[in-house]
């Protein structure tokens, strides 16, 4: 019962992670209509800049997570602006685009921080529930990325820029009508993009140690979660990433860890089957 316990409070935290990242999906996707292929690589580039704030600056460890976030942020800015800075730039070159950052930066990455794993420690101590001991890093991920993902909604429903991007969403035409720039609000979905992948790198590193190709599973189970709500909603991408941590959880606990991409890969496929029915059925 512990050993259960144990899986689910943890599949539930890593969830929540997965949620962050499939919400920056959501994020571009709903302004732009790009599917951004670098958006894993916003959450190893905040947990590589936190740890070189906390290891070689001496930073306070919520300092240096700020910074990694932030630094986040501000690369997917300079993505967005590489991706859809240019006037008619279709969707697909786009996507290309991330597609060929996101390989780049590997090499970034390699040269600066090397090919090893990093990790740091988080929130000190453990809980017992049922039996089982759960690291208090769980609970900070999980209060963090609902807190995050509540705040998504406050900001698209509440200020104007939220406003701009959702109209953008609605209908990108009427929107120019009115005088909303819809590269500006693309390029700051791509920002948006950033801060959430950057959460979800600094929140998850205590858990999952990151490398410089981590992104490849963090990009994979974010998109399998933002395609549960058909990468326009950042509530079904949170039950998505849920689902989806949990399974994982229970799969590499009871069978074995190396199946956990495959989960990954399988749900992100009947979910996409899924929604290519679901529009053939509406249509």
């Amino acid at each position: 019962m512990s050993a259960l316990v144990e899986y689910l409070i943890s599949g539930v935290a890593i969830g929540c992670g997965f949620a962050l990242v499939g919400s920056g999906f959501v994020a571009i996707f709903r302004v732009t209509e790009v599917i951004n292929f670098a958006q894993g690589t916003f959450a190893v580039v905040a947990g590589f800049v936190a740890y070189s704030g906390l290891t070689s600056a001496g930073a306070p460890q919520g300092v240096a997570e700020a910074l990694g976030v932030l630094a986040a942020g501000a690369l997917g800015l300079a993505f967005g602006g590489a991706a859809i800075g240019r006037k008619h730039t279709s969707p697909l070159a786009s996507l290309v685009i991330t597609l060929g950052l996101a390989v780049t930066a590997y090499a970034g990455e390699i040269a600066i921080w090397g090919d090893q794993p990093i990790s740091f420690s988080g929130l000190q101590g453990d809980f017992v529930l049922a039996g089982a001991h759960l690291l208090r890093q769980y609970l900070l991920v999980i209060g963090v990325a609902l807190l995050v993902l509540l705040g998504l909604g406050v900001f698209f429903t509440r200020t104007y820029l939220g406003k701009g991007m959702t109209a953008c969403a609605s209908n990108r035409f009427a929107a120019e009508v009115v005088g909303i720039s819809v590269r500006r609000m693309g390029l700051l979905s791509f920002a948006l993009g950033g801060l959430l992948g950057g959460f979800a790198g600094v929140l998850l590193i205590p858990i999952q140690p990151l490398s410089f190709n981590s992104d490849i599973d963090l990009a994979i189970s974010g998109f399998a979660a933002a395609i549960f709500g058909g990468l326009r909603s950042f509530e079904m991408a949170l039950v998505g990433g849920l689902v989806l941590g949990v399974a994982e959880s229970l799969v590499g606990g009871y069978v074995q860890a190396s199946y956990e991409t495959v989960v990954a890969l399988g749900g992100m496929l009947l979910l996409m089957l899924w929604q290519a029915r679901r529009r053939v059925e509406l249509a």
